[in-house]
């Protein structure tokens, strides 16, 4: 386990978030920012490797990416792991721990991860004070409810080559529609074999054979630090799914 480091001062203000910037995000209002500013009290930086929450332990922190990917997992007595869904900027981290004090899962840096923390006394003030903001973060657990159906309907129904499909299809829809791409100047989704394996329930054989078909039907390209996408439609054609026209999205 890598240890977590803190992030010195000077931070990130929330005036000049890079995240209000992009087009897929819904600006604050001048209360909100002015609430939002308040309720961040610092920032995390987290190296590839590093286990940010653990299931099982109480967590008084609740956190927005700012920066890079990570990934939401569960394992088995036996060490087999399951990843549940993957964290780009904008997203929430650790909600399950404001409301049901013991984390039902864990969260592991996949590259390097720079996270907002928020400090959890303050939730109840946002919910109170705040209704416009508290809608959002019921928008937020709702579109991540909806993701998770996408995913449990992949696993249970869509075939191998239709599973690895979706999967880098979803990926790489998330990252375009979350300015990632444009930040790092890199269309590489940054995931192992063994981490595509463990989100689709496969083998690492399985995954290897599957994802060298997609490579030979020329939807993608494998590298040694991931994935890029080639034909975007007919990985979507191959998956038999289309991204939801999302409206600019919130973020706290």
């Amino acid at each position: 386990m890598v240890a977590l480091k803190p992030l010195i001062p000077p931070r990130v203000p929330c005036e000049f978030c890079p995240l209000r910037r992009r087009e897929k995000f819904r600006d604050f209002t001048e209360n909100q920012l002015a609430f939002v500013s308040s309720f961040k009290f610092g920032e995390l930086a987290v190296d590839p490797g590093a286990t940010i929450i653990s299931e099982g332990e109480e967590h008084p922190q609740l956190y927005t990416a700012l920066a890079g990917w990570s990934f939401r997992y569960k394992i088995l007595e036996d060490g087999r792991r399951q990843i549940l869904n993957y964290i780009l900027p904008g997203d929430l981290v650790g909600l399950q721990g404001n409301l049901m004090k013991e984390m039902q899962h864990s969260v592991e840096a996949l590259t390097r991860v720079t996270l907002c923390i928020f400090e959890r006394e303050k939730l109840a003030t946002l919910f109170r004070n705040h209704p416009s903001l508290a809608y959002d973060l019921t928008w937020i657990a709702s579109r991540e409810e909806s993701m998770l159906d996408e995913h449990l309907l992949s696993i249970g129904r869509r075939t191998a080559l239709e599973r690895a499909a979706y999967l880098l299809s979803f990926l790489d829809y998330r990252a375009y529609s979350t300015g990632v791409f444009g930040d790092e100047g890199s269309t590489i989704l940054p995931l192992t074999q063994q981490h595509v394996a463990d989100t689709l329930g496969l083998s690492l054989v399985h995954t290897n054979k599957t994802l060298r078909k997609l490579a030979d039907m020329g939807a993608v390209r494998w590298l040694d630090r991931g994935s890029e996408v080639l034909n975007r439609e007919r990985l979507q054609s191959i998956a038999g799914w289309q991204p939801l026209n999302e409206e600019r999205r919130p973020f706290i």
